[in-house]
């Protein structure tokens, strides 16, 4: 019988599939060839974050052009990745927050974390973060722009890698329709992920943001036994910030 290593391989049409699913590009996506890959797929989600912070530096690059003051610049990258993504992480930053801090059983959390209300625990965390957002891209626009495409491939492998890490927490959702990505695929997204971290935004901001991934796998498993679609956009979301905040640091 083949192994797993055997029959698995990246496809180029892995990652239209993984752009149609992580942003709101109007790319041309086969539905059905999508579904029945799955999370086999996953292994392009960090090349769909290189796309999206791409498209983020020519907002902020255009927006320098008028000499406007950085908060404005970091304001206009910051609604230039909400409209490509859908404000997708977002939303699970906001979710995963209310849900787990919001509930005292597993249950209550994930019915918590599927309601479309947001809570105060939602709200505090979805404005620093896009408040840190903002400072951190337009403070490393023009000092460190590759390290901004490095962290936004490598907070997606993150997603990847607690994919294959942890069960699914409930039965339906988004990351279950997906499934659980084979383990060659989770090599390859955290390869493309930590290499170009470590070339891009240094050994330190990769070690960092490999530790605050864990930490949020270690924290879904206490309080949900597992991951759902809006604890892996808070992975990446609090993956991302942290990263980023390590390469202005040592700038």
């Amino acid at each position: 019988m083949p192994s797993e290593a055997d029959i698995w391989r990246p496809m180029t049409r892995d990652i239209p599939a993984s752009v149609g699913l992580l942003t709101r590009l109007p790319i041309k996506v086969d539905g059905d060839w999508a579904q029945s890959r799955g999370a086999a797929g996953a292994w392009a989600y960090p090349i769909v974050g290189i796309f999206v912070a791409v498209l983020v530096l020519i907002c902020g690059a255009l927006l320098n052009l008028f000499d406007l003051p950085k908060p404005l610049v970091g304001i206009g990258m910051v609604v230039t990745g909400l409209f490509v993504t859908g404000a997708m992480h977002e939303d699970g930053l906001a979710d995963t927050l209310d849900g787990l801090w919001g509930g005292w059983t597993k249950n209550r959390r994930l019915e918590i974390m599927k309601d479309s209300t947001i809570g105060v625990y939602g709200v505090s965390g979805l404005f620093l973060a896009l408040f840190a957002k903002v400072i951190l891209w337009a403070s490393l626009l023009t000092d460190a722009p590759w390290a901004i495409i490095a962290i936004a491939a490598l907070s997606r492998s993150w997603m990847v890698v607690l994919m294959y890490m942890l069960p699914h927490a409930r039965d339906v959702g988004l990351s279950h329709a997906v499934g659980h990505p084979p383990k060659p695929a989770m090599i390859t997204a955290a390869m493309i992920g930590l290499i170009a971290s470590f070339i891009f935004a240094g050994a330190l901001a990769t070690f960092v943001t490999a530790g605050v991934a864990l930490g949020v796998s270690a924290i879904a498993h206490a309080k949900i036994k597992g991951q759902t679609g809006d604890i892996l956009g808070a992975c990446q979301i609090i993956t991302e910030l942290a990263g980023l905040i390590v390469v202005l640091a040592l700038i």
